[in-house]
């Protein structure tokens, strides 16, 4: 693949490693500039990348500069270029999946070497293939300018090419030369989309005929709109709108996050919490990832199936059986613990005794140390995901933060929650909290915010110490309630687990899951066992 480059005098450094990196990969690359780290006004730069692309010189762009934004406003002034702007893996994957885009910017004071490459990896070989989202790129076509207009937007600067071919170039891109043409099949585009929103069987996109089609007024517009009009597609879906069907899909994901859930009546269910359909749609269409029925709260009078859905059933011993590994995975399919947690050799023979139930597998990356490499800990994460693992529990580099370099340490775990995002898991930070001051444990918690993380989590249970009370409030507070938090090391009865609760964990970490459910139904039990967890 034929590939334009370029970069600011910011960017320069990372432009050249990846100019070094994808030509190893096989492609040829264009290098336009900057040509050492002299400054140079990135717009110029995006325009010359730009320009390669929109002129079918080169199949895709990438520009660096020091954030990226500006690259990718530079960028987007030429006809036919669809820059974006991309921080992580997910988001490259999304805009050519979803966007066809057709430029990359990349911010190099934002990202590091290792993170560049996998974004450009994605971003060079994802393909948009998808009819909608085919349809939706044709609409952003649709928008841009006439090809008069596109003669000096899209090919000025003294080097475009001569007037056939821009109008061979622009006649492949735009859905007719002719501008009301085009702006008949953006409208019928829009129209169709609306209906789409509403339910309505969408309509044909009229065919562009030789003669020039009519143009409505906007007040004649607004007078035939009724179906597809602003007042109307704001109104609030009604319970009534929502068929068996809908009703089904509302129930299949919320099951996906929260276990077995069903419909009754207008309701989605799992154990004995009932949502609103309506708004349980509405949230998980927003792109909420998890539901929880507690945030925190804690009445004492739980039943036994929402205590279990509280714990992960943990066996992290150096000494563990296959035995004791089936016997954990048993036992927790007839609790209904929320999942098991295992060391990774584990994982995949976890995924097949759990398979057809409701309890997901977690495994830790980096433990118990996470003084592993950044690159490594990913690449861990993306193994595991690959044997069967939904849920990703990975120690945060505690010696970057203990020394102040909060840098490394967004970065380190950013690696592991791409890794998670790219293969629909969850990632939970293990602080290890007894080795770290509370200052110390807020910029952990808001790192992990930043880095978008699920979960904050408190120990690995192989430290001095485990979770308190006070640090599961320390890690909620910090994060706002945005993040789960997740308590581990030293919760061993019924009473530890209501303290956790009470404090704001939404996850408990325990070994002793059998234990903490016994009390809870009343039964006698001896007394807690030793050991960190």
């Amino acid at each position: 693949m034929r590939i334009a480059i370029g970069a600011d005098h910011g960017g320069f450094e990372l432009k050249e490693h990846l100019k070094r990196w994808l030509a190893g990969r096989g492609h040829e690359v264009d290098d336009c500039g900057a040509f050492d780290t002299n400054p140079v006004d990135y717009p110029v730069i995006a325009a010359a990348v730009g320009r390669k692309v929109a002129q079918g010189k080169a199949v895709r762009g990438i520009v660096v500069d020091g954030a990226g934004i500006g690259s990718a406003m530079a960028a987007n002034k030429l006809y036919g270029v669809r820059a974006a702007l991309c921080y992580d893996v997910s988001s490259a994957r999304n805009s050519r999946e979803h966007n066809d885009a057709n430029v990359l910017t990349l911010g190099a004071r934002l990202i590091g070497v290792g993170l560049a490459e996998q974004i450009a990896e994605v971003f060079v070989t994802t393909e948009c293939t998808e009819e909608r989202h085919r349809k939706r790129v044709a609409m952003i076509e649709a928008l841009e300018h006439s090809p008069e207009q596109a003669m000096s937007a899209g090919y000025g600067g003294g080097e475009g090419p001569c007037a056939p071919c821009a109008a061979k170039a622009l006649a492949g891109r735009a859905p007719s030369v002719d501008s009301s043409a085009s702006d008949e099949r953006a409208r019928a585009f829009r129209a169709s989309a609306a209906q789409q929103l509403q339910g309505a069987p969408a309509a044909p996109a009229p065919r562009p005929s030789g003669s020039s089609p009519s143009v409505s007024t906007p007040r004649e517009s607004a007078s035939r709109s009724t179906p597809t009009s602003p007042s109307t597609m704001s109104q609030p879906m009604k319970l009534d709108d929502l068929s068996p069907e809908d009703l089904a899909r509302v129930a299949d994901r919320i099951a996906s996050m929260l276990g077995t859930a069903t419909p009754r009546g207008n309701l989605v269910c799992f154990g004995d919490v009932c949502m609103d359909a309506r708004v349980a749609k509405q949230w998980i269409g927003f792109g909420v990832g998890r539901l929880s029925s507690s945030l925190g709260t804690w009445s004492g009078q739980s039943s036994l199936d929402e205590i279990a859905r509280y714990i992960d059933h943990t066996l992290l011993k150096a000494e563990a059986t296959s035995d004791q590994i089936a016997a954990l995975c048993a036992e927790a399919r007839k609790h209904s613990f929320m999942s098991v947690c295992v060391n990774p050799f584990w994982v995949k023979r976890c995924a097949e005794l759990l398979r057809g139930s409701s309890v997901k597998v977690c495994t830790v990356i980096g433990f118990p140390l996470g003084a592993n490499a950044s690159d490594i800990k990913a690449m861990e994460a993306r193994r595991a995901i690959r044997d069967g693992a939904t849920e990703i529990d990975m120690v945060i580099n505690v010696g970057a933060l203990k020394s102040g370099d909060d840098e490394t340490v967004y970065r380190d775990i950013r690696a592991v929650v791409d890794a998670a995002e790219d293969g629909r898991a969850i990632c939970k930070v293990i602080l290890e909290t007894a080795l770290l001051t509370d200052e110390e444990k807020v910029r952990a918690s808001v790192l992990s915010k930043k880095a978008r993380a699920d979960f904050v989590k408190t120990s690995t249970g192989f430290a001095s110490g485990g979770a308190t009370a006070a640090d599961v409030a320390l890690m909620h507070r910090a994060v706002g309630g945005e993040l789960g938090v997740k308590a581990s090391g030293g919760v061993k009865s019924l009473a530890d687990f209501e303290e956790m609760v009470r404090a704001g964990a939404t996850r408990i970490g325990a070994s002793a899951g059998i234990r903490i459910l016994k009390e809870a139904a009343g039964e006698k039990v001896g007394a807690a066992p030793g050991g960190k967890y």
